[in-house]
């Protein structure tokens, strides 16, 4: 649906597009995740046709919009923008603001309400935006965006406004209904919680490229560089030599996932692979520091060397806390970079 190819724009010196390339099936929900200033909103709005692109070229459906003396302006690209605060027309009612860009026909045909309910506001046609909550009010901009059917959905981190309990909710209410109305949509987010649970397709993106893009479980469990491991998820890196299938590292011998080359590499590892335990087996560490987030903590260790790591740990999980000494064991192979 969407194709992105070797996209560069900037703004005077400044160069926000770096020949950014991407591309979105359709009836698929994509991610762009990438922290604030690389670039991901002037991606959206190079696709939405606001901005003007420098070179490199857009194509929707097959149909080029943006490219070497091309430029289709937004209204005629069919493309639907969700932005971050809903932007709904104060003096209409939900109602009008999602039927707003139907025809006569198609508010006739029962469109307005179908939306509506896809996006959990059944029976919400006669009230007015100053009515509705902050949630509310985003999904009405949702149904807004998916009422004429557009090829291609652009949201704009449309749940940053919201606090934390609506934006889950929101999230996964948003994710189905796009699935039920089979459009294709590209999230802008720099929420990697958000990216990993609601995206088919997740674009890292970081100074003005797309480093890496693929299925959410891919992007965590095989990160490109350990830029990407670090910014998707947290992450423990550590430096190691290669040893045959295994790396030394200043935890013990781990297999390796993949194959390496060189002898010299730093490994990846995630928090919930360590295995925390006040005695057995594993190397001895100190509890530095403790952060409760209720469903589990995440334990800063420091190891005898004085090299440190990170531990996710849940409530089952024997509690410790800092200046505790404990052992810390690796479940599952840890994932090779070249040496830092």
């Amino acid at each position: 649906m969407l194709s992105i190819a070797g996209l560069r724009k900037a703004y005077g010196p400044v160069t926000a597009l770096d020949g950014a390339d991407l591309e979105v099936a359709t009836g698929t929900l994509a991610a762009v995740l990438g922290p604030s200033g690389c670039g991901k909103t002037t991606l959206l709005r190079c696709v939405a046709g606001f901005e003007r692109v420098h070179s490199g070229t857009i194509s929707l459906a097959g149909r080029t919009v943006a490219g070497p003396g091309t430029h289709a302006p937004p209204h005629r690209r069919g493309v639907a923008v969700v932005p971050q605060e809903g932007a709904l027309f104060p003096h209409l009612s939900v109602a009008g603001n999602v039927g707003y860009g139907l025809d006569r026909a198609a508010r006739r045909s029962g469109r307005v309400e179908e939306v509506l309910a896809l996006v959990g506001l059944p029976g919400y046609g006669d009230r007015m935006p100053h009515q509705l909550s902050g949630g509310q009010q985003q999904r009405v901009a949702v149904a807004r965006a998916l009422a004429p059917r557009p090829p291609l959905v652009l949201l704009d981190e449309p749940f940053s406004a919201l606090d934390a309990g609506l934006r889950g909710d929101l999230r996964r209410d948003v994710r189905q209904a796009l699935r039920a109305d089979g459009a294709t949509a590209v999230l802008v987010t720099h929420d990697q919680g958000e990216a990993l649970s609601m995206a088919d397709q997740v674009a890292v993106m970081r100074d003005g490229r797309i480093v890496q893009s693929g299925a959410p479980s891919a992007v965590y469990r095989e990160p490109a560089s350990p830029w990407v491991a670090r910014f998707v998820g947290e992450a423990v890196l550590l430096p190691a030599t290669v040893d045959g299938p295994v790396a030394v590292t200043p935890l013990g011998r781990l297999p390796l996932n993949g194959t390496s080359n060189g002898s010299a590499v730093t490994v990846l590892l995630r928090p919930e692979q360590m295995r925390v335990a006040t005695g057995g087996a594993g190397a001895t560490a100190r509890v530095v520091r403790h952060d409760f987030h209720g469903h589990d903590a995440l334990v800063l260790l420091q190891l005898g060397d004085g090299t440190e790591v990170t531990a996710r740990i849940l409530d089952s999980t024997p509690p410790v806390a800092v200046g505790d000494e404990v052992t810390v064991s690796v479940h599952g192979p840890a994932r090779a970079f070249p040496a830092l």
